[in-house]
């Protein structure tokens, strides 16, 4: 995997140095963690924001452990307060969206191209999970974000939380993830979802101590 090229890509342009991590099935929780509570440290960024992208957030980690056939990932990520802005990228070498959706036999002749629209949608899975983690921050793309960018193979899927649009791309082995995110932007997570998860419990009960849940009030 070139770092160096999706630095240039992704996170070029500015001054500020993005955190680089590796996670596999054993240090998964504590890459999360680490990147949640490092957004956590800048007052600038919306509560509700923040509770809705953890959740997203160990969702996408979790997926590439999951769906995408190796047993690691990297994940780059940056705040950048003085433009209010939340970046996001999670990458895998791993079978890619299509091949990993044609495990489920429901999805055995789909092509590149809709294998990328379909694993946006609601319930859609290899039948290893739910289907519910790239919903999500389709979700979260819609209600505070700037850009989502989803490449596999040879196609991008790009989303700007209104339309989603899918075009041809250099080729990418596996599963690139990108999400661009307004930090300022007031939101309900548990709205976003549907109710259908407790992002807010959530995220409270995992990062917040006494003060901090005092000083909400």
């Amino acid at each position: 995997m070139n770092i160096d090229s999706l630095l240039k890509k992704y996170f070029g342009g500015d001054e500020t140095s993005p955190a680089i991590e590796v996670f596999d099935d054993k240090n998964i929780h504590r890459v999360y963690t680490d990147i949640v509570n490092l957004l956590k440290s800048y007052p600038e960024i919306e509560l509700g924001v923040l509770q809705l992208l953890s959740y997203c957030f160990y969702e996408i980690l979790d997926n590439v452990i999951t769906h995408s056939g190796k047993n690691c990932g990297t994940v780059i990520s940056r705040f950048l307060p003085q433009k209010n802005v939340i970046q996001i990228l999670v990458a895998d070498d791993g079978m890619g969206i299509q091949m990993s959706l044609k495990e489920n036999e429901i999805y055995s002749d789909i092509s590149e191209e809709d294998a990328l629209i379909k694993c946006l949608q609601d319930r859609v899975t290899d039948g290893k999970g739910m289907g519910y983690g790239l919903y999500s921050a389709l979700c979260l793309i819609r209600n505070a974000g700037i850009r989502l960018e989803l490449h596999s193979g040879c196609h991008q899927l790009t989303s700007d939380g209104k339309t989603e649009k899918v075009v041809t791309a250099p080729l990418w082995q596996g599963t690139l993830l990108y999400l661009e995110l307004h930090s300022n932007q007031e939101i309900d997570p548990n709205g976003v979802l549907e109710n259908r998860a407790d992002a807010e419990s959530e995220f409270n009960d995992q990062f917040l101590n006494a003060e901090d849940m005092e000083n909400l009030w």
